[in-house]
């Protein structure tokens, strides 16, 4: 093909070089074609060669689907097959091309950087959120192209050394990655025995490295990551980047098959999500107990909490309306928005950024720091609603009324409760999307439960005030069911139940709060069964049924306290006000009689724990 044609026509000819070729029967296999495009192609004209490719397609498509002619259709078809080969064979050759600069580029940043910049460009080339992510073949591509600098450069070498060591030792754990779930009966999560059971355990027994087994058996014992980081004064960068990559594959392991569980109630989502939390809180922890030791180390971590922060606020189930999710428990929780709070705060103003401080948002309210979660939401609300983010946006709203009812607000409760109706009407007449009828649903909720509120604090007995509230709750239900959004329905129901016991109707309440608790355990909601089982206590209480206040006043006092929520003490006061009133022996003999059931949500450990609460409440 002579080099004097124009780009496009030397293509338009090699594409029919090649089905001529086809046509008469000299092309054996799709390696041939293959080859021929990376002999033909030149480096860096690949959308050149798609158009041309693209138009020879077309017109052969319209011969194929015009011509009368049986023998020219004949001949027609045979060479769209022949075009279809070779656009095959083509996303191979630009994948494979995308792979060789991905590579190449990856090398000249990290070995142009300074010493002291090496390390946060290599994260930044490794990140997953790129448009075209190193996968695990090509970062030993990278490794490789590194070791051909190491003579002249020891850092390079360490990085060399420390990714080969990282994928030899995933290599390993990959096979091993779901053992652990075989042994835990109970309930998945990263929960278990400190030290004994779980997944940090199980995989701290397949390394043989000693600094990723010795944080693994940290974490297993649930010790402070903070303290194990402080204590890594002789770390070098082969051992931080072996640890670093075999904690990100564990963890995309782990999302990789949660995300395939998604018709599965005990795994699915809320196990995705609560995976996400734990790993962005690990390295977050990291990165504070690396500062003062080795502040390049301590960067690196909070570079790597940010991207897992993004990669999970792009996913479709992020939870814009979630409590605390179940397998999130342990000392992880309690400080886990503190330690992502801090990072936030220095990453600029995106959409990711306005979805976390969301969760943040929330999260907050049910630990009863009202004025911090008003505060994330209002940031939130701001860049969700420069960055376009409708759905975040509505979120806010959301959050912003139930956080101002929690402070007894119900004027700005209302207000926002209104916005955010008619926000979600609005979007969902020009965007459709699910996440504005749930917006819609959540709204719809809202409203009704702040008018209750409002209504119960202004003692207005008008029954239409309450009428008019609740059927905006109930067309709520209705929403959250026809979307099939376990989570919302879980706070419609648990909101009328709330409803009806303020108005006195506590067998209605009742039915409510049951079906809310069930709900938010499918939802994995701890917040939530823990709230739900509160006002059942009190709903009991005032139909004198002992026993039953007994039973699920302990339980939501527990699942309350375990989340470190204030509202643990609202179930507590009404039990020590029970125990008053029927003796402290048949106060024991009942919880006693539900000693079986009680353990079945919390085990024999949390059951023991029950009377040092009221003990401690009492105090």
């Amino acid at each position: 093909m002579p080099d004097s044609l124009p780009l496009s026509d030397r293509y338009l000819a090699l594409i029919d070089e090649i089905v001529e070729t086809t046509l008469k029967g000299k092309i054996n296999s799709v390696e041939q074609v293959y080859q021929l495009l990376l002999k033909g192609i030149t480096s860096g004209t690949g959308e050149v060669f798609e158009l041309a490719l693209s138009d020879r397609l077309n017109a052969l498509q319209s011969q194929v689907d015009s011509e009368k002619d049986e023998l020219k259709k004949a001949k027609a078809t045979r060479s769209l097959r022949a075009i279809k080969t070779i656009q095959s064979q083509w996303q191979r050759f630009s994948e494979q091309n995308k792979a060789t600069v991905a590579i190449a580029s990856a090398v000249s940043e990290i070995t142009r950087a300074t010493a002291d910049e090496r390390l946060a460009v290599f994260i930044r080339v490794t990140d997953p959120n790129q448009k075209y992510p190193l996968n695990l073949q090509q970062l030993q591509q990278l490794s490789k192209a590194l070791q051909q600098f190491a003579q002249v450069d020891s850092d390079l070498e360490q990085f060399s050394e420390g990714i080969t060591r990282g994928l030899v030792s995933w290599q390993r754990l990959q096979d091993n990655l779901l053992s652990w779930m075989y042994d835990q009966k109970e309930s998945l999560g990263f929960g278990g025995v400190p030290g004994e059971r779980g997944p940090w355990a199980s995989w701290a027994k397949q390394l043989n490295s000693e600094l990723p087994q010795a944080l693994l058996r940290t974490l297993a014992r649930e010790e402070s990551a903070i303290e194990f980081a402080q204590r890594q004064r002789g770390i070098t960068l082969r051992d931080w980047v072996e640890m670093a990559l075999i904690l990100q594959y564990l963890q995309r392991g782990l999302i990789n098959w949660f995300d395939q569980q998604a018709y599965d109630v005990k795994a699915g989502p809320k196990l995705s999500i609560s995976t996400f939390l734990t790993f962005a809180v690990i390295w977050s922890q990291l990165a504070s107990g690396f500062r003062s030791i080795a502040p390049v180390y301590s960067d690196a971590c909070s570079q790597i909490m940010l991207q897992i922060l993004r990669t999970f606020a792009q996913r479709p189930y992020f939870p814009f309306y979630g409590g605390i999710f179940a397998s999130f428990t342990g000392t992880y929780l309690r400080d886990a928005l503190d330690y992502l709070d801090e990072p936030l705060r220095r990453s600029e103003g995106t959409q990711e950024k306005a979805r976390i401080l969301t969760l943040l948002g929330y999260s907050q309210r049910a630990l009863g720091q009202y004025q911090r979660s008003l505060d994330f939401h209002h940031q939130a609300l701001d860049i969700a609603r420069n960055a376009g983010d409708r759905a975040c946006e509505i979120a806010n709203l959301n959050h912003l009324s139930r956080t101002y009812v929690q402070q007894q607000n119900y004027t700005e409760a209302i207000n926002y409760s209104q916005r955010a109706l008619i926000l979600s009407r609005q979007a969902g007449d020009v965007y459709g999307g699910q996440s504005q009828r749930t917006g819609e649903a959540n709204a719809l909720v809202n409203l009704g439960y702040s008018e209750v509120m409002q209504a119960q604090e202004l003692e207005n007995l008008e029954p239409e005030t309450y009428e008019a509230a609740i059927n905006y709750l109930e067309q709520g239900l209705k929403l959250s069911e026809k979307l099939g959004d376990i989570q919302s329905k879980a706070l419609c129901v648990s909101s009328l139940g709330i409803a009806y016991l303020v108005i006195g109707q506590h067998q209605r309440a009742i039915k409510y709060l049951e079906d809310g608790f069930k709900t938010a355990q499918v939802s994995g909601d701890l917040y939530l069964q823990g709230r739900n089982l509160a006002y059942l206590a009190e709903a009991y209480y005032h139909l004198q049924n002992s026993e039953k206040t007994v039973y699920t006043g302990c339980l939501g006092m527990y699942l309350l306290e375990q989340i470190a929520s204030r509202e643990w003490r609202q179930p507590a006061g009404l039990l020590t006000i029970l125990q008053g009133q029927i003796g402290a022996e048949a106060f024991q003999k009942f919880l006693q009689q539900h000693r079986p059931k009680i353990i079945a949500v919390i085990g024999v450990d949390g059951y023991d724990h029950i009377p040092q609460l009221l003990e401690e409440y009492q105090r």
